[in-house]
């Protein structure tokens, strides 16, 4: 079973990254964007919850998305495998899903790093925020704090992962093939 990760700021190209992988390895692709967007939209209980923090351009607090990641687990097993993309995001939820991970006897494979410039980041996000109308992409007060809040509490995660030796960095600059190419050509010496 292939587990991965997939890391990095706003704007890295995570979603465009996962899906690619989610479709060559059969993966299920667990967004924490789309889970709070889909539970936002049907109102569920967190999903109100977690629009609070959204609205205002910041990170979702980790007892919600802890609880919304572990329900889309339990939805989608058995399956070939999941891609992580914008979870974990702190040391904390980390901690909560090496619990989850071994309560449904799943392994992580590795966590891969896609490694984007603030500044074409922040042009990414703008352009996203104008074709896709998401709130949170169309200011850049927002953008900057949600960069300023992946700094803070998401940076330590690096070093958490390396010591597990689950840490791999790729660059996420340049054409979509060309990353994916990069990522696939990892993965494949992973497995």
């Amino acid at each position: 079973m292939l587990n991965l990760i997939l890391f990095g700021k706003p704007g890295s190209g995570k979603g465009t990254q996962a899906s690619f992988l989610k479709n060559k390895y059969g993966l299920v692709h667990i967004s924490t964007g789309d889970v709070f967007r889909k539970n936002i939209k049907t109102e569920t209980e967190l999903g109100l919850k977690a629009k609070l923090y959204t609205e205002k351009g910041e990170l979702v607090p980790d007892q919600i998305t802890v609880s919304m990641l572990e329900n889309e687990i339990k939805q989608n097993l058995p399956c070939l495998g999941f891609i992580f993309d914008g979870f974990p995001r702190t040391i904390y939820q980390a901690n909560e899903m090496n619990k989850i991970l071994t309560k449904y006897v799943l392994d992580l494979t590795a966590t891969i790093a896609l490694d984007v410039d603030d500044n074409l980041l922040k042009e990414r996000l703008l352009k996203r925020g104008k074709i896709s109308g998401r709130a949170d992409d169309q200011s850049v007060d927002k953008i900057l704090t949600r960069l300023n809040e992946y700094r803070k509490k998401t940076q330590p995660l690096i070093e958490y992962y390396e010591k597990m030796n689950k840490f791999y960095s790729v660059s996420g600059v340049g054409e979509i093939n060309d990353i994916s190419k990069r990522l696939i050509d990892l993965i494949e010496n992973l497995i």
